[in-house]
């Protein structure tokens, strides 16, 4: 979700009785956005608080009672009778039982007592908000920047109308074209973490990237109980190089020497601390959809090359088609979800990048090629008459004039 759009969000999800819960990655601006609802509220003459439980004598003061959060905050006593208490808690995941934590709040002082969270990792919101939270809470989902959200972060504002004009028009030839794609280039290599987006050098970009990768994936892994943490890092590592592949667990296993139970449990943590999402396979025979194996992507293209110390500029790689594949998942996800975003593939090899079903037999379908020309319509003939109502086109980005074959920009 686009920071503009999540702060508007949020701001109308305040008016719900529910606990807002924001979670995404570590370092993307979850804390910024939920400092930003604080302003606006202070100015809104609400009373607000702010608290992170990174703060140890807060957490071991909230460990001990739910209530004693209030140690920091009005009491709910003292609310004005016309006024709501608002808040805010950075890195709710610390907390002893966060489930019993929000469940107490929530139970015993809503509506007067409004509870927005942020916590960095999916994993600790999935294990210890149980279904005590079941319609006490609305999760917002936050990912590295998009491309549009780039642009404006490098203060490339005058760019991102020209930018939507590409998507809207592939042969587009606009005077800021060859700025926009070398600013494409910088955002395939080095992603879309905002710190990294504003620093000034290749060199500072990526030694926060490794920062990134040696320091908060070490502390997922360790919090998430990773027993053996150099195999979880070789098996990103794996991962990483076959982005956009297929995932087979006993292959996987084979090539570590792990059990594929013990494979399969640390990919589920890598979806979990947002490092990794899995695409499952769109089939008509729901029965063989959900028995297929799913196809590996990342969350950010920067985190990608940091796990495979690949820097290199975009038209030196070799994997520069990976890269765009990747960037076209995290667009597709933002356009349409995830429940329904899919790939095709037969038994025989034929196979369709992506497919959106956006309706009950009906959508769209793309595959992706780094240059035009590579994209030739009639490999795709079973996909074509299998699925007439999904139509389809190649997104590429070097992009010849022919405007007679369907290759767009997203």
């Amino acid at each position: 979700m686009e920071r503009s759009a999540a702060l508007q969000s949020l701001t109308d999800h305040l008016k719900k009785t529910q606990h807002t819960i924001v979670i995404g990655p570590r370092q993307i601006g979850k804390t910024t956005l939920v400092k930003q609802l604080a302003e606006q509220l202070s100015r809104d003459n609400e009373l607000v608080y702010f608290l992170t439980f990174e703060d140890p004598a807060i957490l071991e003061t909230v460990n001990n009672h739910p209530e004693n959060i209030f140690n920091y905050t009005l009491l709910p006593t003292d609310i004005p009778a016309d006024k709501r208490l608002y808040l805010i808690i950075d890195e709710v995941q610390y907390a002893k039982d966060p489930s019993n934590f929000l469940k107490l709040l929530y139970d015993k002082y809503s509506p007067k007592l409004k509870v927005i969270a942020t916590g960095s990792s999916a994993f600790y919101i999935d294990k210890s908000f149980k279904d005590s939270l079941a319609g006490r809470k609305k999760v917002f989902e936050f990912f590295p920047l998009a491309f549009d959200e780039f642009l404006h972060f490098k203060g490339e504002d005058d760019l991102i109308a020209e930018w939507r004009q590409m998507i809207k028009r592939a042969t587009y030839q606009g005077t800021q074209r060859n700025r926009i794609n070398t600013l494409f280039d910088e955002y395939l290599v080095y992603g879309g973490y905002p710190a990294v987006v504003l620093a000034d050098t290749e060199q500072e970009k990526q030694e926060m990237l490794r920062e990134l990768v040696n320091s908060y994936m070490k502390k997922d892994a360790l919090e998430a109980g990773i027993k053996e943490e150099l195999k979880f890092f070789q098996l990103a590592r794996l991962l990483a190089d076959q982005t956009g592949n297929l995932v087979n667990h006993h292959e996987l296993a084979n090539t570590l020497q792990m059990a594929s139970s013990t494979i399969e449990n640390y990919i589920y943590l890598m979806q979990k601390t947002f490092i990794v999402q899995l695409l499952s396979p769109f089939y008509g025979n729901v029965r063989k959809e959900l028995t297929k194996m799913s196809k590996v992507y990342f969350n950010d293209n920067g985190l990608r090359n940091t796990l495979l110390n690949n820097f290199s500029k975009l038209n030196d790689r070799a994997d520069k088609g990976a890269l765009l594949e990747n960037y076209t998942y995290c667009r597709l996800r933002q356009l349409y979800g995830t429940d329904h975003l899919h790939f095709w593939r037969t038994a025989d090899g034929n196979e369709v990048d992506f497919v959106v079903e956006e309706s009950l037999g009906s959508g769209k379908a793309y595959e992706v090629k780094y240059s035009d020309v590579q994209f030739k319509p009639s490999k795709y003939k079973k996909f074509v008459a299998a699925y007439p109502d999904f139509s389809l086109s190649c997104v590429g980005k070097e992009i010849s004039k022919d405007e007679s074959v369907a290759v767009i920009r997203l």
